[in-house]
């Protein structure tokens, strides 16, 4: 299928930049994100009339690194297994030989990441975080009760995505996720050094890392500072973190019950609660599923 753009009496229109093998995916020259390995742009689907995300991998950066470049193979094969309302969903995957470029189709938030959305919207209401905390968890549960086991592992605000005009929260990123079988700990260590749980240090843990940094995400929500921001080096993080020292911004949090749920998803694995046990935690009374998206 021709682009739509190559209709030289439609000279307005943005023209596309790269098109994908299909003709279906054109994708435009602004950029919407940009990670260690990954570069997110506008795009459009002719096909279905939507604007997409193109996440677009140069894999002459791991020529090299063949663990790498089958990790991403990996998360994008484990992106097209998820279906669930609170998860970005994978369109389309392929690999352009000629560019050297591992490339991939999802679905885009309008508003962006819930980090930038937070700092940009400074007044809301605890309502409005205990709705957007309780659809991350509704995803995670989605993640933590998959067959086999899905763990993020880098869950922190920037990797949480929304569409802002019907407040819609969605779980992207699955770029360090690991897949892992009933009863079985993983067994390395990546992440995001303040939203990581002691026992990811440790080499040692199993999806309960993930709600850990989810309570890391509510605090930031809350209080609109990234946990550990006193602190200079990850050093610094890494010994508060395993010596139970709790970031400084837990004393920005003046409402009890809010503090207390924060401090149930950061305790001890033992005692830390599954997504689905927080599902049902009294945090929750009255946000109702008919307020969620």
């Amino acid at each position: 299928m021709p682009s739509m753009n190559s209709d030289p009496a439609d000279g307005d229109a943005e023209p596309f930049v790269e098109i994908d093998p299909t003709g279906r995916y054109g994708r435009y020259n602004e950029l919407l994100g940009s990670g260690a390995v990954k570069k997110v742009y506008r795009a459009f689907d002719q096909e279905e009339g939507i604007e997409v995300a193109w996440n677009q991998v140069k894999l002459r950066s791991f020529c090299e690194d063949q663990a790498m470049i089958d990790r991403l193979y990996s998360e994008v094969r484990l992106l097209r297994t998820l279906k669930n309302k609170n998860i970005i969903a994978l369109y389309s995957v392929w690999r352009d030989e000629g560019r050297n470029t591992l490339n991939f189709i999802t679905e885009v938030c309008t508003s962006g990441n819930l980090r930038q959305y937070r700092k940009k919207h400074k007044h809301v209401s605890m309502k409005a975080l205990k709705k957007w905390s309780k659809q991350i968890l509704k995803g995670l549960n989605y993640l933590h009760t998959h067959e086999p086991c899905v763990i993020h592992r880098d869950l922190n605000c920037s990797n949480i995505f929304i569409n802002g005009n019907v407040g819609q929260v969605k779980i992207g990123d699955l770029g360090l996720a690991a897949i892992v079988g009933k009863n079985h700990s993983a067994h390395s260590v990546l992440g995001t050094p303040e939203f990581m749980a002691p026992e990811l240090y440790e080499e040692d843990y199993n999806e309960l890392i993930d709600i850990y940094s989810f309570g890391m995400c509510v605090l930031e929500m809350v209080t609109l500072e990234l946990p550990y921001s006193e602190c200079e080096s990850v050093a610094q993080i890494y010994k508060k973190v395993t010596s139970g020292v709790r970031p400084r911004a837990m004393g920005k949090v003046k409402d009890p019950e809010v503090k207390a749920f924060i401090e149930r998803c950061l305790a001890q694995p033992r005692a830390r609660p599954s997504a689905a046990n927080l599902l049902r935690d009294p945090f929750f009374n009255g946000i109702h599923d008919d307020d969620d998206c």
